[in-house]
């Protein structure tokens, strides 16, 4: 099946790109610039493009993403990026409003340009709590809104794989199929290293010990995540 992925550079996304590589057609990865925080995920997007040998595609939405304020990811200067594990409610400071919304319907009529089948999504079941348009309800409804929208001209299904799996499942997923888990960017904040103390990256340090599979990450704190993790258990 002829499938068409979003692909931010993250572990979740660039395993998802390998997982359909194995599993369906892979035609090409698709990231978009929403004006991020930062955008060295971006390159990382590109490289797993490269190592599956399918095009890659940034779209350019920076100025609608000057519209979502609020957001510590799309509006640093006004919101900082707060650490600690993704269950605490300072994590809502980095929802950004209807992003995936925006992102699957751009993706959709890419998809229905290039007569693909499907669109891939990595979203996955531990961003349920903090994010309204990760959660099974929110695909549920956006599959029937593509099916109108597409009605009588394309088809185009919405592939979301890792929907009830969590970020442990997710690298155990990776695992099984080979990603290069160094070549993948999760830290909200952009540095040389990933920080080891925003949501993502304490989110991907579990996620590895979950897994039971070796973390090459790289962290400036490497050890920040068992406290963090340790918090939400008292």
């Amino acid at each position: 099946m002829k499938t068409l992925v979003i692909c931010s550079g993250g572990l979740d996304s660039v395993t998802l790109a390998y997982k359909t590589a194995v599993e369906r057609r892979l035609t090409r990865l698709v990231t978009f610039d929403y004006g991020q925080t930062h955008r060295k995920e971006i390159g990382f997007a590109a490289n797993a493009a490269k190592a599956l040998g399918v095009r890659h595609d940034v779209v350019d939405i920076a100025t609608l993403g000057r519209f979502l304020s609020g957001s510590a990811l799309t509006d640093p200067d006004a919101v900082a990026i707060p650490d600690g594990h993704y269950a605490e409610e300072s994590m809502r400071l980095t929802v950004v409003p209807n992003r995936n919304a925006i992102f699957l319907a751009i993706a959709f009529g890419i998809a229905a340009a290039e007569e693909a089948e499907a669109v891939g999504i990595a979203v996955h079941g531990g961003d349920h709590f903090i994010y309204p348009d990760c959660r099974p309800p929110f695909i549920d409804a956006f599959r029937a809104m593509q099916a109108q929208a597409l009605d009588g001209m394309w088809q185009v299904g919405l592939w979301a794989p890792f929907l009830g799996v969590d970020k442990g499942g997710i690298v155990t997923e990776g695992a099984r199929h080979g990603v290069p888990f160094a070549a993948t960017w999760s830290c909200y904040k952009g540095g040389a290293r990933h920080c080891g103390r925003c949501g993502t990256c304490v989110e991907r340090r579990e996620a590895f010990h979950k897994a039971g599979v070796a973390d090459p990450t790289e962290y400036d704190d490497p050890d920040f995540w068992q406290a963090a993790v340790a918090k939400m258990g008292s």
